[in-house]
């Protein structure tokens, strides 16, 4: 969807198919948002919905209950509820996708902050020394892109692979995509270490399509352990987990969401 009208379109034509089956309409969407509001201050990749009455401009084209919601807040609350973080008070869940969507879990409640933006993990920076442009994003070093960038480094090509793809070699073995894997592993373990470190996580949960490979989660683990082995101090370590619905996370956290907003 490239437009606000092919967006409000592709929801309307589905809407059309199952009007006489459905009761409301549950969306999880990037960037930062006020749910109750149903208004999207930022849309993240999709540019076009920033600054709107989200909810508004649908029920005009699908006149139904409808309620929107932040996609990693939504996957939190997915987790919070029926998931792996059902049993923690204080955490953060890391949805690595096309950028990095987060969320803060304070008192075993997706915590969004006065301006609904806790947990935007997508705009920290990970280079003090060039804090202005985006290359060094949280968002750029490790979304799909980054991951991309880090296995193309170490074979020294710029072929363009899936994630899938990335995945398929490396568990074919292939050392010098193990590698690229690994220093992307790194990154993600040091800005969950820097999370951890203003907000006390118990556990982090990690989500996205990548999610699902147990390769990813071990090295992620692996490097956040050499990072407090080499520490020097005694600071609690937070346990990583795959988000237990993975890539559905956020679709489920939604219609909790939403069921929750209209119960």
């Amino acid at each position: 969807m490239d437009s606000l009208e092919h967006f409000v379109e592709t929801i309307g034509e589905i809407y059309d198919r199952y009007a006489s089956q459905i009761s409301g309409i549950a969306i999880s969407m990037p960037g930062i948002i006020d749910p109750q509001k149903g208004y999207s201050y930022t849309g993240g990749a999709l540019r076009y919905i920033e600054k709107l009455e989200t909810v508004k401009v649908l029920q005009a084209r699908c006149p139904i209950n409808i309620t929107i919601g932040n996609d990693a807040k939504c996957a939190a609350n997915a987790e919070i509820g029926f998931g792996n973080l059902k049993d923690i008070q204080d955490g953060a869940v890391v949805i690595l996708g096309t950028g990095i969507g987060g969320c803060l879990i304070k008192n075993h409640q997706v915590h969004t902050g006065r301006h609904f933006s806790a947990g935007e993990f997508s705009f920290m920076k990970t280079n003090c020394l060039d804090p202005i442009g985006l290359d060094y994003a949280w968002s750029d070093r490790n979304g799909i892109k980054g991951l991309l960038k880090r296995v193309q480094e170490e074979l020294e090509t710029d072929k363009k692979m899936s994630g899938k793809e990335i995945f398929e070699l490396a568990n074919q073995g292939n050392e010098k995509v193990i590698k690229g894997i690994d220093q992307f592993s790194l990154e993600v373990a040091t800005q969950i270490f820097n999370v951890h470190i203003i907000f006390d996580c118990e556990k982090v949960a990690i989500g996205g399509g990548i999610s699902a490979q147990p390769l990813l989660i071990e090295f992620i683990q692996k490097n956040l352990d050499a990072i407090y082995d080499n520490l020097g101090f005694d600071v609690y370590k937070p346990e990583i987990v795959p988000c237990h619905f993975r890539n559905d996370a956020n679709l489920i956290g939604t219609l909790y969401q939403h069921l929750e907003t209209y119960k």
